[in-house]
């Protein structure tokens, strides 16, 4: 496949990826969110919180198997040769085949660590063949990414996910429990690195060629090591959750965090899975990189804003009017504290995008660095006084100093800021107003919150167009497909 070379081009083909990433995202999220809510209905919190923690152990292990090369090829301002691609390849399986090795050897000590089932051992051993098929996957990935054909990449992801949760809920409704996530995630690997291939063909070859190692490598570790700060923050202090916390406890943390942050997967995902790619593309293009991160910010805080609002504001609504949700209300609390952290990471994303993408590796690195300090420091103190929910109020605390990242981007390419939210905020406040307001009176059962829920909808896009109608007709103007 060709590289993109023409600016025309490359605006309609990253349109044209935001719009088949949508919706995929809707498509797949509208299934996570049924199968999400029935395998709450036939597992345990502490058979979710299980499965939450054996994924952030294997997650850990994902970020050792790469060190930065996919994403230098995708950064990378010159176009690709072959030897990039089979240096990438060559390095990758040999992180890959020793991390397994390793695993393998010490996976029955991990379980009894965190003192798992059979069944957890296999849930475990399963992510990580998972692991290898997904790494045999980065090759077309890239091939199909950096082109910003991403109205091919969507396919396996979207065969993965059917079938995941087809089996999962399948499997859970059946009784299997913690099982139904094995068979699962074993059909998912296999299925998307069949299509993958199908769709953009590469015959793997071994070998590392000096020069390209070295020039992807000084892009990639400091990518890396900013991308195993966020799966230390993260993904690994899940894992040392799951030994001072019960795994109900998990059970909910893992809950709330899948809620809080469905409106991110669901809008944000697409736009910045476009983003670095397309920003690598024009880099050197300031005035046109300005435009292209107002004109994401601007539709991520039109879609984030309000479904994050709403999200916190329905959700005792909807916990306490269906029976067999009830168990996840000690949840609640964590919800509007991951909210929070969730509406700040919709902007910030963006920008340490754009940082990465102009090769301001070093910069998101600290800033990485500070917030995984934060988020353990603060997560091991507010834990001991507020439980479980201290986990979550930490992850809100060090949201609030991400703005850092507005200055830190305004210095490398000038662009507003809070012209581009001004319109989103405005409806959001005065919708969430409204709602806080009304609903205590009017509802009182589940039909009733669903009709309050279209009736904000609704107010809140009829206050936005009046706030900024002429602005939202702009930007929707200068969208214009072509073919290619």
């Amino acid at each position: 496949m060709k590289e993109i070379n023409n600016l025309e081009l490359l605006r309609d083909r990253a349109i044209r990826g935001v719009l088949a990433l949508t919706s995929r995202t809707f498509l797949l999220q509208l299934v996570s969110l049924a199968a999400t809510f029935l395998l709450t209905v036939f597992l345990q919190p502490a058979e979710y919180g299980v499965f939450f923690v054996v994924s952030a152990i294997v997650n850990f292990l994902v970020y050792f198997s790469d060190i930065g090369l996919a994403a230098a090829l995708i950064q990378k301002p010159e176009n690709i040769k072959e030897e990039d691609l089979k240096t990438t390849f060559t390095i990758q399986q040999i992180l890959v085949f020793s991390i397994m090795i390793l695993v393998f050897i010490f996976s029955k000590k991990i379980v009894l660590f965190y003192k798992l089932s059979y069944e957890g051992l296999w849930l475990f051993r399963a992510l990580v063949i998972s692991f290898f098929l997904s790494s045999l996957k980065t090759i077309p990935s890239i091939i199909l990414e950096r082109g910003l054909y991403f109205e091919k990449l969507i396919i396996p992801s979207i065969v993965e996910t059917l079938l995941f949760y087809f089996v999962a809920v399948f499997l859970a409704w059946q009784g299997y429990g913690i099982t139904s996530f094995t068979f699962a995630v074993l059909i998912r690997g296999v299925s998307g690195l069949l299509i993958i291939y199908l769709l953009a063909p590469w015959r793997p070859s071994f070998g590392i060629v000096g020069k390209s190692a070295k020039k992807l490598l000084s892009f990639g570790v400091p990518f890396q090591l900013n991308s195993l700060l966020a799966l230390v923050k993260d993904d690994l202090l899940t894992a040392f959750l799951g030994k001072v916390l019960t795994f109900t406890q998990v059970g909910y943390i893992g809950w709330a965090q899948k809620w809080a942050y469905f409106p991110l997967r669901f809008f944000m995902d697409s736009i910045n899975r476009v983003t670095f790619p397309a920003y690598s593309r024009i880099q050197n293009q300031k005035e046109i990189l300005s435009k292209a991160i107002e004109k994401s910010i601007y539709f991520i805080s039109f879609f984030v804003f309000p479904v994050l609002t709403g999200l916190f504001l329905i959700a005792p609504y909807f916990v306490a009017f269906f029976p067999k949700y009830q168990k996840w209300q000690p949840a609640l609390v964590s919800l509007t504290f991951f909210c929070v952290n969730a509406l700040f990471a919709s902007i910030t994303t963006t920008l340490t995008n754009a940082l990465n993408a102009t090769g301001r590796i070093k910069i998101t690195l600290k800033l990485m660095l500070c917030w995984t300090i934060l988020t353990w420091g603060l997560t091991l103190i507010l834990i001991q006084t507020f439980g479980f929910n201290g986990v979550s109020l930490a992850s809100a605390v060090v949201a609030v100093t991400s703005w850092i990242t507005i200055w830190l981007t305004q210095k490398v390419v000038s662009f507003s800021f809070f012209k581009n939210i001004r319109d989103a905020f405005m409806a959001t406040f005065i919708m969430g107003f409204v709602f806080h307001l009304t609903a205590p009176i009017f509802i009182n059962n589940l039909i009733k919150l669903f009709v309050f829920i279209l009736i904000h909808s609704l107010l809140y896009l009829f206050i936005f167009f009046i706030i900024g109608k002429k602005r939202f007709l702009t930007e929707i103007k200068t969208i214009s497909l072509k073919k290619d």
